[in-house]
């Protein structure tokens, strides 16, 4: 599985962007992912992900409510929505694929980062 992350931009606190993950192998559809994101001088931590249906769904308690993850195996595309944002999420986020233990530990796949600037 090989990913690439798009989206990201500058954007003012309050607003939205919608981030997505391209795809690629046959078996995206048959994996977990999720999207992580790391802030300068901090770790890499992670935000939400979505179990290979979509009917299971976990996200870090500071963008609940205010993100959404999503995804569209016909198409083996992952998104975040993320709506009112806030200047502390800015970071660069990346996605991955297949967790070795739900929700968030162990990925096996990454895609490159795309930065997202909250300005205040």
């Amino acid at each position: 599985v090989q990913l690439q992350a798009s989206g990201g931009g500058l954007v003012q606190a309050g607003g939205s962007l919608r981030l997505s993950c391209a795809a690629s192998g046959r078996t995206f559809s048959k994996k977990s992912m999720g999207w992580f994101r790391q802030a300068p001088g901090k770790e890499r931590e992670f935000v939400a992900a979505v179990n290979w249906s979509g009917s299971n769904i976990n996200y870090v308690d500071s963008v609940k409510g205010r993100f959404t993850i999503s995804r569209d195996n016909a198409k083996n595309t992952l998104y975040l929505q993320m709506n009112s944002l806030k200047p502390e999420d800015t970071a660069v986020y990346y996605c991955a694929a297949d967790p070795r233990r739900w929700p968030n530990v162990g990925y096996n796949y990454w895609g490159q980062g795309t930065l997202v600037t909250v300005s205040s």
